[in-house]
């Protein structure tokens, strides 16, 4: 019988097939020459790789939480693949396959010649990939989302027009820029991949934007067999059995709860009001927005470095790298979320990186910047991350794995956490706390009210205007986000939920026996895990910490 750090090994290879360019941003060799393969038949292979694993990992009984891990990633590959989002997908920053790769090949930072050459061969392939999605979403009868397709042809358009004037310019050379190879880099972009951008931004324009569905249409509800992927995809994404209506009716309840939140602190910052009219201030009143980029990028950096001079207080491991604050690339700002964090390369070639969306910076908030800056770096995303890839006995999946709920859920118990650090400057910024709160329980309402019970774009947009704290420019890009990504937003709330209850379960087994440093490191040091597995690691801790103080 396959052991289980076997089948964790055997899955992280399927899954790096399917993902070679995060294999590259990972640091990890092997990939380095590859681009993912969205075929039709590609796909149907890995698959079966796949299910095979996953049936495996849950026939053993050795370690119990490798198998776990190893069978909710493989179900979550099966499960990802028979949704097909990749024949209807192009705009959305972190999921359309041919935006993800105009972001994350930039990204890339060949360590030597044979990385450098390996680079220019995948290069090569860009064309065939390209062509090969197009020919699938010729052939899919699953409608795109029309707005969503003028958005990425507009994607393009940035791109090909970034490189108008010196091949230097094209974000895709920079990865050999100042290499011997950077002008054999150059005229391959020039020769073959341009050409294959503007003809696939030809395709779109010329046979999918016509036959996309309109604003009144977005969800998985109205495409063939919708609703079943959309419940696959809440439990991928969730880890847990929670139906679409269960999440919605449990967003609307959080919702409602917050806004004794509000009007608490609220009353502290603008006198006895209600929450309606807290979050009407905090979007009207011009003085709270950022003046530059320059000062938005200047403040999220000084709240990582505060998180990190108070972290070791509050967790007895901390990372060996520091988090670098940088902003998004300006062809990406448009398409891309307010902030977002990539993995450290395990080679040490790049740190884990904090990205600060500094598009149209005059008109976003600063109020909720210091929250955004606890989830994304420290003691978020950054500690999770980089503290799972220095656990050198846990086999590589169980540090990579992509549980949301887990992912997610740290990162935003972190922005709660923080307050208990002292982090924040000021009610004001505890306001911009809540406001995080109110945007992931709204997730809940809006994601499933858009795939399971048919929402229009506008229906979206107006519940996040009346019950977040987000301007339209924010807005229209979370709704379209949720739209092209399905059920992803959902993981952020019902992991909180989930690492909450466990605290305060082992606070109430333990007493005065509980140590959070101690907790934290339980929960960090053993990788993602499923909510369930994660359920059952802290009820072991409680139950090791009692044997051994009786």
């Amino acid at each position: 019988m396959t052991t289980a750090r076997e089948l964790a090994d055997e899955l992280l290879t399927l899954v790096l097939d399917a993902n070679p360019v995060m294999a590259t941003l990972l640091g990890l060799p092997g990939w380095d020459d590859r681009l993912p393969d969205h075929g039709a038949a590609g796909e149907r292979a890995l698959r079966a790789r796949a299910h095979d694993v996953a049936r495996r990992a849950e026939e053993g009984d050795d370690d119990p939480v490798t198998r776990a891990v190893v069978a909710q990633q493989a179900w979550s590959l099966v499960h990802r693949i028979d949704a097909n989002l990749v024949e209807h997908t192009h705009a959305e920053g972190l999921n359309a396959p041919v935006v993800l790769l105009l972001a994350a090949l930039p990204l890339i930072r060949p360590a030597d010649d044979g990385a450098r050459r390996a680079y220019l061969t995948r290069l090569a392939a860009l064309p065939g990939c390209l062509d090969a999605l197009a020919r699938r979403q010729r052939e899919s009868a699953r409608r795109p989302v029309r707005h969503l397709v003028a958005s990425a042809i507009a994607r393009l358009d940035r791109y090909l027009a970034q490189g108008n004037g010196a091949e230097d310019d094209d974000p895709l050379a920079a990865p050999l820029a100042g290499t011997p190879l950077a002008g054999e880099c150059a005229a391959l972009l020039r020769d073959a991949v341009r050409p294959a951008v503007a003809r696939y931004r030809d395709f779109l324009g010329a046979e999918v934007l016509d036959r996309g569905r309109g604003e009144e249409q977005p969800g998985l509800c109205w495409l063939p067999d919708g609703d079943r992927v959309y419940a696959a995809l809440v439990r991928v994404h969730t880890t847990t059995d929670h139906s679409p209506e269960e999440l919605h009716r449990t967003g609307l309840a959080l919702v409602e709860a917050l806004d004794r939140e509000y009007e608490e602190v609220g009353a502290r910052v603008f006198g006895p009001v209600g929450a309606a009219e807290v979050r009407a201030r905090l979007l009207a009143d011009p003085g709270l927005r950022w003046r530059s980029a320059a000062e938005m990028l200047r403040e999220a950096r000084r709240s990582v470095a505060r998180a990190e001079a108070v972290a070791a207080d509050w967790f007895g491991t901390l990372p060996r790298g520091r988090c670098a604050v940088v902003e998004v690339p300006a062809a990406e700002a448009p398409n891309a979320p307010l902030a977002y964090y990539v993995d450290p390369a395990m080679d040490g070639s790049r740190p884990g990186t904090y990205f600060v969306n500094t598009h149209l910076a005059e008109q976003r908030e600063r109020f909720s910047a210091e929250a955004t800056a606890f989830h994304e770096g420290v003691p978020g995303h950054h500690f999770q991350i980089a503290l799972a890839q220095q656990v050198e006995d846990l086999p590589l999946l169980r540090r990579f794995a992509s549980i949301e709920a887990y992912l997610e859920g740290w990162a935003l118990y972190s922005e709660r956490l923080a307050d208990e650090m002292g982090l924040y400057s000021d009610d004001l910024t505890r306001l911009g706390m809540l406001s995080g709160d109110s945007l992931r329980a709204a997730r809940l309402v809006v994601d499933t009210g858009l795939h399971a019970l048919g929402w229009t774009r506008q229906q979206a947009v107006d519940y996040l205007r009346a019950n977040a704290v987000m301007p339209d420019v924010d807005i229209f890009a979370e709704v379209d986000r949720y739209t092209e990504n399905p059920a992803q937003a959902l993981s952020y709330m019902v992991g909180r939920l989930e690492i909450q209850r466990l605290r305060g379960k082992a606070e109430r087994c333990l007493g005065d026996r509980f140590d959070i440093r101690a907790f934290h490191d339980l929960v960090l040091r053993g990788g993602p895990l499923p909510m369930a597995v994660l359920a059952d690691v802290v009820d072991g801790w409680c139950a090791s910490v009692l044997a051994v103080e009786d």
